[in-house]
């Protein structure tokens, strides 16, 4: 590559990162000229939020990753709920959603059960989950699963009820056994709606984990510790707490879409689109 070469595609790298923040920026730089000029205890400046955030999490040695006791004490048990949740429902979803979808059978039966069930918002279900799982983490990871299966579930079926006849029946021509059939024709197809389905469950994966936190019996987590800043009047906690969660929503959300891009290649090369 060229010095010239390399210089414009720098200028287009720093114009695309500048068009992507720059809104984000005016905003936190107009948030903090407002909350200074009106010396408000409700809604302290970012910078204020920032260095409770540095000084409550990301203060620790580097032997831990930077991570403090606190970060490590709530934190990381709110992530491994929410990946335990997501992990369960991703299996679940994915292992009825490819049953359903190639049985008409089974889809007349527990398609009209699925769609009922999925519409019940999972807090009017916390006394079903106490008296089941008991305080504690057995309750919450089930919150997060039953409302994080239904898009993967339901994506996943639609996915495997759209997979092309002409595929099928070539693979009955050259007489590939049920497994191959799953592997190789039928899992592959109904990727792309997996991870359709994927990206809506893990936003509502980190909202469940949040609520299920606020429950009484929690005695960490990232919830757990938003409540307890906020019995306190915390305020600046209370903050970081809100602006940590928006940036794991966001990390976690271009991990996904980094993983999707890499592994559906196959798939946008096959429709001759870059998106």
């Amino acid at each position: 590559m060229s010095a010239g070469a390399g210089g414009r595609t720098v200028v287009r790298l720093g114009a695309g990162v500048l068009h992507r923040w720059l809104a984000l920026a005016v905003a936190v730089a107009a948030w903090e000229v407002g909350t200074r000029a009106a010396h408000s205890p409700f809604f302290p400046p970012p910078s204020r939020i920032t260095s409770r955030m540095y000084h409550l999490w990301f203060s620790g040695p580097g032997t831990r990753l930077f991570l403090t006791s606190d970060a490590t004490a709530n934190v990381v048990p709110s992530l491994l709920r929410m990946a335990t949740g997501l992990t369960i429902s991703l299996v679940a979803g994915v292992g009825l959603g490819l049953a359903l979808g190639r049985s008409e059978r089974l889809f007349a039966y527990f398609d009209p059960a699925f769609q009922f069930a999925r519409v019940i918002p999972p807090p009017t279900l916390v006394p079903v989950f106490i008296v089941l799982f008991k305080l504690g983490t057995q309750m919450q990871i089930a919150a997060i699963v039953f409302s994080a299966i239904w898009p993967i579930l339901l994506n996943t079926t639609d996915g495997a009820r759209s997979v092309d006849p002409l595929q099928m029946e070539t693979a009955q021509v050259y007489k590939l056994s049920a497994a191959d059939r799953v592997l190789k024709i039928i899992f592959p197809a109904t990727l792309p709606k997996i991870f359709a389905g994927l990206r809506l469950s893990l936003s509502l994966s980190l909202i469940l984990m949040v609520f299920s936190e606020l429950l009484p019996g929690t005695a960490n987590g990232i919830g757990f510790e938003l409540t307890d800043a906020q019995s306190r009047s915390d305020l600046p906690t209370v903050w970081a707490a809100i602006v940590l969660l928006g940036i794991l929503g966001y990390v976690l959300n271009a991990i996904l879409l980094a993983v999707e891009r890499r592994v559906l290649a196959w798939h946008r090369g096959s429709r001759g689109t870059d998106a």
